[in-house]
């Protein structure tokens, strides 16, 4: 589901769009999480951790993270290391937060999950939040709705690399055929060059700005002038590294840090209208949609999981690092708060700036207010991987 605040002055690059928006916004922070320009790889390590030594995990309301826990158990419990734990979640029942908190400690064990670069050891990292923003469009272009988005055009091709090289894993290029030759695809500047995009509108919208911030969140919903209302949510992009725009604003002077936030953005846009496609061709990552019914309305979207997301108990993971579907235990703060936000969660979902062992991005849900919180949310924060009491750790 789409970047963050890396280093100062480092651009991030995206592969899977689902990420926090204050964070994409801004593209870098002075939180001390952040690694120093030129560190060394990051290596996981999983440390074995009783349950005592996980903040708030006897206070949390873990029945609310049951659902969540079962749609997982839909996309992984047929694995091996997953099927007993998954079973037997199937055909438990669980009536109070008490029930699930047996459940998990006779199921599974904690494993702090901690970072090392060279001799340096972390166990904390940066946690930011994202949500399903509402548009309004049409399925026909008109002087209203003007800003098409895309399916993936025809001649995008994907180049899953561990098919060649293993150690890979994860890791995918994109481009085009230039004769007999990949070159990469078009940025967004060159969009326009592109003839397969033609005809391969799904949806037009109102807001050039707004779409672009449902290419960053990866999903969302777009309201019709019918009052039916579609889900459009991520099938691919055009493999072009991600920039951040308020960084490029920040970087020319144009807003100072502290305003580089989607407000400030958002007035800087209103007030140099000419200027917008500047702004947004100053980030060449493209993303792609497909469209679906929104059957449910009370369904969060689907994650790189394929199951729904559950507001404030689904995250986003860097796959190359940590299990997708996993239970995780998260602690970090409330946004822009020092209340705790102690909670079960499920690795449900990717991001293309999410990226490293201690790194996640939490689900806010859908709306306007979900969107005011998750654009708040910049936190340092912890992660214990959940993992089945009859499998060892997973291999990294």
């Amino acid at each position: 589901m789409r970047a963050i605040l890396e280093a100062a002055t480092t651009h991030v690059q995206r592969s899977v769009v689902t990420i926090g928006i204050i964070a994409t916004l801004i593209g870098c922070s002075a939180i001390p999480t952040c690694p120093p320009g030129q560190a060394q790889p990051a290596k996981l390590r999983y440390e074995a951790a009783k349950w005592s030594q996980l903040p708030g995990w006897d206070k949390d309301e873990l029945k609310d993270a049951w659902p969540a826990l079962l749609q997982s158990c839909s996309a992984i419990g047929v694995r091996t290391e997953w099927s007993s734990a998954c079973a037997a979640a199937r055909s438990a029942l669980i009536a109070t937060s008490g029930d699930a908190r047996t459940f998990f400690e006779t199921y599974f064990e904690p494993y702090a999950v901690i970072e090392q670069s060279g001799s340096h050891r972390r166990d904390a990292g940066l946690i930011t939040a994202y949500y399903e923003p509402l548009l309004r469009g049409a399925r026909e272009a008109s002087a209203q709705f003007a800003v098409p988005l895309y399916a993936p055009p025809p001649d995008l091709l994907t180049v899953e690399l561990d098919s060649m090289y293993p150690e890979l894993k994860g890791k995918r290029v994109r481009g085009r055929l230039q004769g007999h030759t990949v070159v990469p695809y078009f940025s967004r500047a060159e969009l326009a060059a592109d003839p397969s995009l033609h005809g391969n509108e799904i949806v037009w919208v109102a807001d050039a700005l707004d779409a672009f911030l449902l290419e960053v969140q990866g999903s969302g919903r777009v309201q019709l002038p019918t009052g039916e209302t579609i889900r459009v949510r991520y099938a691919d992009e055009n493999g072009q590294p991600y920039h951040s725009i308020g960084r490029y604003l920040v970087d020319r002077g144009e807003l100072p840090l502290a305003a580089a936030d989607l407000a400030g953005i958002r007035q800087w846009a209103a007030e140099h209208p000419d200027r917008l496609q500047e702004l947004l061709d100053a980030n060449p990552s493209v993303v792609f949609f497909r469209a679906d019914a929104l059957t449910n309305p009370e369904e969060g979207p689907k994650g790189a999981l394929g199951v729904p997301l559950t507001p404030g108990r689904s995250i986003a993971v860097d796959r190359a690092f940590l299990p997708l579907g996993a239970p995780m235990f998260l602690a970090t703060l409330q946004p822009g708060s020092t209340t705790p936000l102690e909670h079960l969660v499920l690795a449900q979902d990717t991001g293309g700036a999410i990226r490293g062992p201690v790194r996640a991005d939490l689900f806010w849900g859908t709306g306007s207010a979900a969107a005011e919180q998750a654009g708040r949310m910049r936190e340092s924060g912890r992660l214990w991987l959940l993992w089945p009491k009859d499998a060892p750790p997973p291999a990294h």
